[in-house]
Parts: C-alpha cells; sequence; structure tokens
C-alpha cells in the first residue's frame, strides 16, 4: 500500500509539473519559434495529452485505494452530497463565462493565426457573473467536490496535492495575466479573491465591464 501510494503521488505530482509547463509562456513561445506550424493545434494537443496521461493515474488510484478514512453517514452523508451536485451544477453554470472554444482549442485550430504571433495574444480578458465573485470558479468548484466525497489513503493524498497544485498553479496562471494584461488584472486581483469567494469581495458587473475594456485595450496595444 505505501508502495503504491509514493508511486500515485509522484505520477500526480510529475503530471502537475508538466501540465504546467506545458501551458507556460516559456514552453508556448518556444514552440512557436520553433515549430510554427504546430501553433493553431496547441491548445487541442495539450487538452488530449492532459486526458491520456490521466488513464496512467486512475490505474495507479485504483492500485493504491484502499478502505476508508472518512465516510459520511446519516444527514452529513446528505450534505455532503448536495455540496458535490451543487459543485457540479456550479461547473455546468460557468461555462458561459469562457470561452468553450477557446479552452478547447477549436477556435486556434479554425483561425490558425498562431503562427503569426505570441499565442497568448489571441485570449481577451472576460469577467462573467463567477468572476466577479472568485478568480478562479473552477478550482473552486473543484475544491469543493474533492474534499466533499468519502476519503481513502489514496484520495486523501490527491486531495492535498490537488490542492497544492491550484492553490500554486493559480499563482502561476496569474503571472501570466498580468503580464497580458496588466494593471487591470491587477487591480481585479486586488479586489476579487483567488480560490475561495469571501463575504464583501465581489465587483459589479459595471465594474467588470470597466477592467474588461482596460484589460483588452491594454492587450491590443501591447500587442500592436
Amino acid at each position: 500500500m505505501t508502495a503504491s501510494l509514493i508511486a500515485l503521488g509522484l505520477y500526480f505530482t510529475g503530471y502537475c509539473l508538466l501540465h504546467s509547463l506545458l501551458a507556460s509562456r516559456r514552453c508556448k513561445r518556444w514552440c512557436l519559434q520553433h515549430w510554427p506550424a504546430l501553433m493553431p493545434a496547441y491548445r487541442g494537443l495539450y487538452n488530449l495529452l492532459a486526458v491520456l496521461l490521466l488513464l496512467p493515474l486512475l490505474w495507479l488510484y485504483l492500485q493504491a485505494s484502499g478502505p476508508l478514512l472518512l465516510q459520511w453517514s446519516g444527514w452529513t452523508g446528505w450534505l455532503m452530497n448536495g455540496i458535490a451536485v451543487a459543485a457540479l451544477v456550479g461547473f455546468f453554470s460557468t461555462s458561459g463565462d469562457y470561452s468553450m472554444a477557446e479552452f478547447s482549442g477549436s477556435r486556434q485550430w479554425r483561425l490558425r493565426h498562431f503562427g503569426a504571433r505570441d499565442p497568448d495574444q489571441q485570449a481577451v480578458l472576460k469577467l462573467g457573473r463567477w468572476h466577479r465573485r472568485v478568480r478562479h470558479p473552477w478550482y473552486f468548484l473543484a475544491l469543493v467536490l474533492i474534499w466533499s466525497r468519502p476519503m481513502d489513503a489514496a484520495q486523501l493524498l490527491l486531495s492535498v496535492l490537488a490542492t497544492l497544485y491550484f492553490v500554486v498553479g493559480s499563482r502561476l496562471e496569474e503571472r501570466k495575466l498580468i503580464a497580458q494584461f496588466g494593471e487591470a488584472y491587477r487591480q481585479y486581483c486586488r479586489q476579487v479573491p483567488g480560490l475561495i469567494p469571501l463575504p464583501g469581495r465581489t465587483i459589479s458587473a459595471t465594474r467588470a465591464q470597466e477592467l474588461e475594456q482596460q484589460a483588452n485595450q491594454s492587450d491590443v496595444n501591447g500587442s500592436a
């Protein structure tokens, strides 16, 4: 069991490191410089690799699974299941806050523009309903989902590592966003919490629109 947990932890850590490396501006720019023809497919290939590499993770998880350390029962079980369902509904409701075509890579492939410019300059800042309350809605909802489940040793290990990854990964992601959108994104970070929504730390739809305009205008000027 201990060896299985170590293998699971090491693989998941490597998966997270590779995921962050391939998402970095440096890696994208290196690919743009050496393989510009690949850039329209970069996001799609990135997503495909992420999914394929989950298969060994699933196998390792099944090998390391054991007796439950924590199991919700009675009214707490109903409560945690309700929280998990609410998180899944939240994932569905956030879809309008993201460009799913851009997230999947279909937009990049369709437009074929990455060979001519920095791939990070293709995106625009969009602050939907969820983003007015928390900067990383998907990370928050994922945390709610994983910590509302029963826990065995393997699940607990993955939950802890995933939480650390969301904390570190969100910081790395925001470094890219600040570099891209400048002062507008810095202001947004000061006004809206990162991973956990907090009372009184929200912005209005009007303020969100102002920040979007400032950020996207700055991005256009910066890429001109």
